[in-house]
């Protein structure tokens, strides 16, 4: 298993909602409760983008794509962070991956596609 674990990825109509969920099971509590986590996308031939961002005090940042349609959450207590997608638009299809960063450390998921 790696440091982040990617799930709820799937094919979903236009308009339509997913949950991403990333996990941390070889993270101890402390250290992800102090991690900046976030989720980027990636299309094919293209730079992977950042979609939204949660600091260890709950503050977050969204990219102006997913603004009023994402919601970066997290919970520190089961080391896992949240992506909810409504309005769901083709244009974000994508890979989307869970990042860290812990003590100026990167750390990335494997990633978990969303098709429509």
């Amino acid at each position: 298993q790696g440091p982040l674990v990617e799930s709820g990825g799937g094919l979903v109509q236009p308009g339509g909602s997913l949950r991403l969920s990333c996990a941390a099971p070889r993270m101890i509590f402390s250290t992800f409760s102090i991690s900046i986590m976030a989720w980027y996308r990636q299309v094919p031939g293209k730079e992977r983008d950042l979609v939204a961002i949660i600091t260890s005090a709950g503050t977050t940042n969204y990219a102006d794509s997913v603004k009023g349609r994402f919601t970066i959450s997290r919970d520190n207590s089961r080391k896992r962070v949240y992506l909810q997608m409504n309005d769901l638009a083709p244009e974000d299809t994508a890979v989307y991956y869970c990042y860290r960063n812990y003590s100026g450390r990167d750390t990335w998921g494997q990633g978990t596609q969303v098709n429509h």
